[in-house]
């Protein structure tokens, strides 16, 4: 354990959540308590001020003045430092404990005529029968009486709050605690006892009032020892246990003693809250959960005394001693002593409950529901003492338990909070896995090819839109390259970028292995990903938009992630964006200009620290002038904080506003589907949640479908029945009769322009050269393999003059994507297919599902 004793305690095994709430409550405690001791001390000043007539003003005021002066000096010991602080509380318990062994040694010394008329008798059976049972007056009942009492047990954790001044904590706290209850029970219990047996409860203190033979007496105890203080019962007497205040100082062997004692005990507990207090609210400061009060963190001197803390702990303090009513105060700190108490107890049950490997109590004894018991013991005290006072408590913990947990201070101290969210989750996981899967059930749960997420945060940003809190979304990246330096990139960056997707509020994981290529990297992500039915079925990657320059290896590694998607069962989402994903040459020019801002300011600092110590009244202008040279070659704040320079480019300026277009509201507009083969409804599904989303709800379904001429109508209705069925909302449905006619000579032209640097042309040669060329150049389009498949050509160029008719102003287009059979089509005409299908478009999700169904009729 460190500095902030309970705090410490419930802050690591609860979490900041509850243990900023207590924290604050448990410091502001001591520091009213520092009030109730002092005012405790005040009381009997002014009772030995009464006693001698010398009263200043009257006795409310007197306290007043008297705590005022006591806590200021109290104040200069604790800043003094622990040291004096230890060597004062040394001699305070030193004469406590005299005073308790005078007060044991006056039960037995025997009593005088005087004392006896105050109720004082020696030790005696009838008076002990008398007062064993209780006689609660005035409207106190046991728990009334218990809430003034119970702060005088709130000290044994003293040594827990001071935690960061003892050498051995872990070993110290212990001890020295289970010592302290020990010990302070013991003396509770034998004071109570001994003067049980030996005071009655009402005497009048009157020598007048001896029973004569002519008398009886009503009041048994007193009646019996030769006393009649019957009027007691009528009228409100001085002395005995119910009314004398002193009557500890009147048993005891020597008086003064007693009191010396009391001003022992009062100063003493005050002095260690007045410590206490400051070391509990500086650890909460310096944890920083609550950003306002981190000026209190400061630490002065050789040991970090917290001077700030100190003054503020004497401020809450004064303003409690001006209510100068000790039983007034009291009961105020035991309801924030007790939720202290209740979450102490909490957090061991709590830490147990979860299971947690790192929890490992040292307490031989120790039961888990023991501690829950004492928990809920704490609360219900807290009710039956004062039910307001209970119910402000909890709700000044739950204001601060809400705000914590709203603000999210970024700490992590394996509390058992975080251990119980593993066990649930660990423990969900393992139901889901039990349970059939269902097309009812089924959501999007993806695995997206972000790379490193933060260059390409338009793709993250449009799969989070249909996958946010519905299915998991997985950024996934491939570091290629030896093996050794992979692994160690890899390695430096997992819990980098993970933390970026929490700070940018994206709900997804972030996953990444290293591998020779692209390809091989994404195999074991495809099959391995996930935790039981929690894994992905849908492939998210990006455009190839290079694909014309790219390597033969590197496509083949492109369309054959595609290959292994359907090989293991996933649909595949392809998101093409006019100007790209990635934005790294934007974040390498800001990189720039924050190391020329870094470099401008060091170049600064330096000149300046150049001309304290060189420059004097000569020469000051003279270094002035150089500095402003110098700092000239430096683009200034103003300039880097302006748009990127010219050779930036106005291709990066639109690639920075493409990578925003998912993050801003889309407003009206459609988004149109094109689906065209079917897929299981991946292709419906998608779009469908899309529309859910607060940035897409303003935009309209509208349905493509291909039909044919004679069945236009009958299509439509056909589809709008089947859309309703699938409950999904639509604006309308397009039959379009025309996707397989042949294309515009014009587009033709574009495509066979487009495919002519890949093609193989073997029929214009002799039949040794083309097969020469063919075991060359293996992945050229052939003349026969474009024969075979020229009706597909077509169908893809002519799709794009259809959707460059009807969807160019759509927000967004979700169109089915061809498949390429393994082995039957070359990558580059493939590649072309998906170029030709989605050029000039806006932006555009090409999706094919796996072929099982994702939608039914059923609710």
């Amino acid at each position: 354990m460190f500095l902030g004793g309970a705090y410490y305690l419930i802050s690591r095994s609860l979490g900041p959540e509850f243990g900023g709430s207590i924290g604050l409550i448990f410091a502001f405690a001591n520091a009213v308590a520092v009030a109730m001791y002092v005012v405790g001390f005040s009381e009997t000043v002014v009772d030995l001020l009464k006693d001698n007539n010398a009263i200043m003003v009257d006795d409310m005021n007197d306290i007043r003045i008297i705590g005022t002066i006591t806590v200021i000096l109290l104040l200069g010991i604790s800043v003094a430092g622990m040291e004096w602080e230890a060597k004062a509380q040394v001699l305070l318990l030193i004469i406590l404990l005299i005073a308790i062994v005078n007060f044991f040694i006056g039960t037995v010394i025997p009593t005088t005529e005087e004392k006896r008329a105050r109720g004082f008798f020696n030790y005696q059976a009838v008076i002990f029968a008398e007062n064993f049972g209780p006689d609660f007056r005035n409207g106190e009942g046991f728990f009334s009486v218990f809430a003034i009492f119970f702060p005088a047990a709130t000290g044994i954790l003293a040594g827990a709050n001071i935690s960061g001044d003892l050498m051995d904590p872990q070993g110290a706290i212990p001890k020295g605690t289970m010592l302290a209850i020990f010990i302070t029970t013991v003396a509770y219990l034998a004071v109570a006892i001994c003067a049980a047996a030996s005071v009655v409860r009402d005497a009048t203190g009157s020598l007048n009032d001896t029973i004569t033979s002519a008398m009886s007496c009503n009041a048994s105890a007193a009646c019996s020892l030769g006393y009649d203080f019957s009027r007691c019962e009528t009228e409100k007497c001085a002395f005995g246990l119910m009314n004398n205040f002193q009557v500890m100082s009147m048993v005891s062997g020597f008086g003064p003693l007693i009191i010396a004692g009391i001003f022992s005990a009062t100063l003493s507990s005050a002095l260690a809250s007045l410590v206490s207090a400051p070391k509990v609210f500086q650890a909460l400061c310096k944890d920083n959960i609550y950003t306002a009060l981190h000026f209190f963190a400061k630490g002065h001197g050789k040991n970090n005394e917290p001077i700030r803390g100190y003054v503020l702990t004497f401020v809450i303090a004064l303003a409690f001693i001006l209510i100068a009513e000790l039983n007034t105060i009291a009961p105020i700190i035991s309801n924030f002593f007790l939720a202290s108490y209740a979450l102490i107890n909490f957090s061991c049950f709590h830490a147990s409950y979860a299971k947690s490997p790192g929890w490992r109590p040292a307490f031989k004894y120790y039961n888990m529901w023991v501690s829950l018991f004492g928990a809920m013991l704490c609360c219900g005290v807290m009710f039956v003492i004062n039910w307001w006072a209970a119910v402000i408590t909890y709700a000044i913990e739950l204001f601060l338990y809400i705000y914590v947990t709203y603000k999210k201070p970024d700490v992590n101290w394996g509390s058992s909070t975080q251990a119980l969210f593993y066990t649930k989750a660990l423990n969900s996981a393992l139901e889901l896995n039990g349970i059939d899967e269902h097309v009812k059930n089924f959501r999007p749960q993806c695995l997206v090819l972000t790379g490193t997420p933060m260059t390409r945060p338009s793709l993250l940003d449009i799969t989070h839109s249909f996958t946010k809190n519905i299915g998991i979304c997985l950024c996934c990246e491939v570091f290629v390259g030896p093996r050794a330096q992979a692994v160690k990139e890899m390695n430096s960056g997992m819990i980098k970028k993970q933390l970026w997707l929490t700070k940018n509020k994206r709900k997804a994981f972030y996953a990444a292995v290293a591998a020779e290529n692209i390809r091989e990297g994404v195999k074991p992500l495809l099959q391995a990903s996930g935790l039981g039915r929690m894994k992905p079925n849908t492939l998210v990657m990006g455009f190839k938009k290079d694909w014309r320059q790219a390597s033969t290896t590197d496509l083949a590694c492109y369309v054959g992630i595609l290959h292994d998607s359907f090989d293991f069962e996933y649909g595949v989402v392809i998101v093409r964006l006019s100007q790209g994903f990635d934005i790294s040459p934007i974040l390498q020019a800001q990189e720039e200009l924050e190391r020329m801002e870094q470099d401008r300011i060091a170049q600064e600092a330096a000149i300046r620290e150049n001309e304290f110590q060189e420059g004097n009244g000569k020469f000051r202008k003279f270094f002035q002038k150089k500095s402003t040279l110098n700092m000239a070659k430096y683009p200034s704040k103003k300039d880097v904080s302006t748009t990127p320079p010219m050779h930036v480019g106005e291709y990066n300026q639109r690639l920075a506003e493409t990578s925003e277009l998912f993050k801003k509201k889309q407003g009206k507009g459609t988004i149109d589907v094109w689906w065209l083969f079917d897929d299981g409804g991946l292709t419906l599904l998608i779009p469908h949640i899309l529309t859910l989303r607060k940035k897409w709800k303003d935009c309209k379904l509208r349905i493509f479908i291909g039909g044919k001429v004679n069945r236009i109508e009958d299509d439509k209705l056909m589809m709008a029945s089947l859309l309703s069925k699938f409950r999904i909302k639509f604006a309308d449905v397009y039959i379009v009769p025309d996707i397989n006619t042949k294309p515009s000579k014009e587009s033709w032209k574009f495509f066979e322009e487009m495919i002519e640097p890949y093609r193989l042309h073997e029929s214009s040669k002799d039949v040794s050269t083309a097969e020469k060329i063919r075991r060359d150049y293996p992945w050229k389009i052939t003349d026969s393999e474009l024969e075979t498949f020229k009706d597909k050509c077509y169908r893809q160029v002519r799709l794009n003059e259809l959707l460059q008719e009807n969807s160019r102003s759509a927000n967004l287009i979700v169109l089915s994507l061809p498949v390429a059979r393994k082995g039957t089509i070359s990558d580059h005409l493939y590649m072309a297919w998906v170029e030709i299908l989605s050029k000039n478009l806006p932006p555009v999700l090409l999706v094919r599902g796996n072929h099982k169904n994702v939608l039914t009729f059923y609710s």
